[in-house]
């Protein structure tokens, strides 16, 4: 899969069959719109194409009214994002960047000098409430008319429903705030996870006896956070069980960066700048600020054991499902 920041240099711009979206979870809806994009591409001889926004345009409008905290949640990173559009084999992606210029577009500006003369559309899809340019003045209607003036055809995927429920990025944020890791599943089509690289940091955990993996997270306002029970893919031929911070660490940073701190249960090694992918089981609680490190210390080894409570319970429950086949 090829990706470009922005619109590709001129020897690049194959005419493509493309969907435009902020893609935050790929989902089950996305996915649906995505195997629909593959199956005209596939047929009209084009490339599989998408368009997305970096950042999401609601968070570049909230900073610019200087209300950040009305910016929705980020369910994904980019770096999750484009692996789960690769992993819908998709051929091409545009990050977007979403700035001032960009949002000052027209409509008529966004179709000429994005669609036509910058990706050479020839097949376009998008959601039924998709709307474009300056103050989103452009909708699905006049998106069809200006296919008809410039030939392209635009496809409309109509909004999906799973289990009874409707399917959106919307949901999921809901559901991974209240830790309904179950109903996010289903709304996703896979488990939640966040990955990233094993970066060095303040070593606290090791000298409190508790060792973390550490993973930066870009975004300041992830979907989730919290204390959390958690397995670790990508350090053994097995998930490992951790339990895991997710957050601004308040007792011990006051910067506001978001990090994901992991503790292996009773198991050390070295991970540094090893590509790892925690998967969240289970929500313990909120973060707190503690008064001193004593404190927090206290609250970790509880939460540690009853993350090993948790599991504990998970095999004999597991072990009990298997008796009863």
């Amino acid at each position: 899969m090829k990706v470009f920041r922005g619109l590709p240099h001129a020897e690049s711009r194959a005419p493509c069959a493309l969907a435009i979206g902020n893609f935050d979870g790929v989902h089950r809806g996305h996915q649906a719109l995505l195997a629909r994009l593959r199956e005209a591409a596939s047929k009209l001889g084009l490339e599989a194409a998408v368009m997305t926004f970096e950042p999401h345009p609601r968070e570049f409008f909230a900073r610019l009214a200087g209300n950040p905290n009305k910016a929705p949640t980020r369910i994904a990173s980019l770096r999750d994002k484009l692996q789960s559009l690769a992993n819908q084999n998709i051929d091409r992606v545009i990050v977007e960047h979403f700035n001032a210029h960009f949002a000052a577009l027209s409509p008529q500006d966004f179709v000429e000098k994005i669609l036509v003369q910058g990706l050479h559309v020839k097949w376009l899809m998008v959601g039924e409430d998709f709307c474009y340019g300056a103050k989103r003045a452009g909708n699905v209607v006049s998106l069809i008319e200006a296919g008809k003036q410039y030939g392209f055809h635009v496809e409309i995927l109509p909004t999906v429903v799973h289990g009874g429920a409707r399917v959106s990025s919307s949901a999921i944020r809901a559901a991974l705030a209240h830790g309904d890791f179950a109903q996010a599943e289903q709304l996703l089509g896979h488990p939640y996870t966040i990955s990233g690289h094993v970066v060095h940091g303040k070593k606290l955990g090791r000298s409190i006896g508790f060792p973390t993996l550490n993973l930066r997270v870009a975004h300041k306002n992830p979907a989730l956070m919290g204390v959390l029970i958690v397995q670790v893919h990508g350090l053994a031929a097995a998930p490992l069980p951790a339990v895991a911070s997710l957050g601004v660490r308040p007792t011990v940073d006051d910067s506001g960066r978001v990090l994901l701190e992991v503790h292996l249960l009773d198991r050390a090694l070295d991970c540094y700048g090893k590509l790892v992918r925690v998967e969240f089981l289970h929500k313990l609680r909120d973060e707190e600020k503690y008064p001193d490190l004593l404190t927090l210390t206290a609250a970790i080894a509880s939460d540690v054991e009853n993350a090993r409570a948790w599991f504990r319970n998970s095999s004999a429950r597991a072990m009990s499902a298997t008796d009863r086949i």
